[in-house]
C-alpha cells in the first residue's frame, strides 16, 4: 500500500477522538512537563477571541513551540509542518500525524494546503503557522519570513493571532531542581482584511517587542522577502 500524503487532511479527521487525544496529550504530557521543567510566563490571554476562524502564528525557536503555543492559548490547533516530519522513522512522525498536523512543501505552494486549511477552519480547530519557515535563533531578522501565512489568512478569511516566544534558554537539562525559562506573549488579533504589508508589519512589531530579533522593516525599510 502506498504511503499516505499528509498534505491533504479532511474535516472528518478533526473529530471527537482526535480532540480527546489532543487534550489528553496536553494534560498528561505537556502541562506537567512545563510545570516541572520550566519557569514560564504567559501574557495576553485577554486578547484571545471567544470565537471565529483563527490562525495562531509565532516565532520559531524550538521543537517545543507547537505544544507550548497550544497550551498557552488553550486551543485545538492543527499545525502546518514540513513534509519531512511525516516520513517513516522521523522522531516526530507519530505525534505530528496524530495531533492533526498536515504536511507542506516549503519549496512550492499546493492547492491541497488551501483545501486542508478550509476543512480545519470549518471545525472547532484553529490553524498554527510559523512564518519564519523553520527554527531561527534570536537575533536574526524577523522580517526575513515567508509571507504565505498572509495569503492563507486572506483566502480563509481568518484573523491572525501573533504569539511571541521569548526568553527561551534552550531545552531543559532534565535534572532535579533545574528549570529552563520561557515566556509567551499573545497579541491582539490582526484582521485579515488589512493590506498584506500592514499585516506583516504588525506581526513583526509584536514579535520584536517581546523577543530579541532585529526588524529591517522598521530600521531599514527593506521589503519583506
Amino acid at each position: 500500500m502506498a504511503e499516505r500524503n499528509y498534505n491533504r487532511r479532511y474535516k472528518s479527521e478533526y473529530n471527537i477522538f482526535r480532540t480527546m487525544f489532543y487534550f489528553g496529550f496536553m494534560y498528561t504530557v505537556v502541562i506537567p512537563f512545563m510545570h516541572i521543567f520550566f519557569n514560564y510566563k504567559i501574557e495576553g490571554k485577554e486578547n484571545l477571541p471567544k470565537k471565529g476562524k483563527l490562525i495562531f502564528t509565532a516565532n520559531h525557536v524550538s521543537h517545543f513551540d507547537p505544544p507550548m503555543m497550544s497550551w498557552a492559548c488553550h486551543r485545538l490547533i492543527a499545525y502546518m509542518a514540513k513534509k519531512e516530519l511525516f516520513q517513516k522513522g522521523d522522531k516526530w512522525e507519530f505525534l505530528v500525524k496524530r495531533l492533526g498536523a498536515f504536511a507542506v512543501d516549503r519549496t512550492k505552494p499546493e492547492i491541497a494546503t488551501f483545501k486542508t486549511v478550509r476543512d480545519i477552519l470549518s471545525t472547532s480547530w484553529a490553524l498554527g503557522v510559523f512564518p519564519q519557515g523553520g527554527i531561527r535563533p534570536y537575533g536574526s531578522d524577523i522580517a526575513d519570513l515567508k509571507k504565505g501565512f498572509v495569503v492563507i489568512a486572506k483566502n480563509a478569511k481568518a484573523d491572525i493571532i501573533p504569539v511571541a516566544i521569548s526568553n527561551w534558554a534552550g531545552y531543559p537539562k532534565l535534572k532535579p531542581f533545574t528549570k529552563g525559562t520561557v515566556e509567551l506573549h499573545i497579541g491582539k488579533p490582526i484582521s485579515y482584511t488589512l493590506p498584506e504589508d500592514e499585516i506583516i508589519r504588525l506581526w513583526c512589531e509584536h514579535i520584536t517587542k517581546y523577543a530579541d530579533y532585529t526588524n529591517s522593516l522598521i530600521t531599514e525599510n527593506v521589503e519583506v522577502k
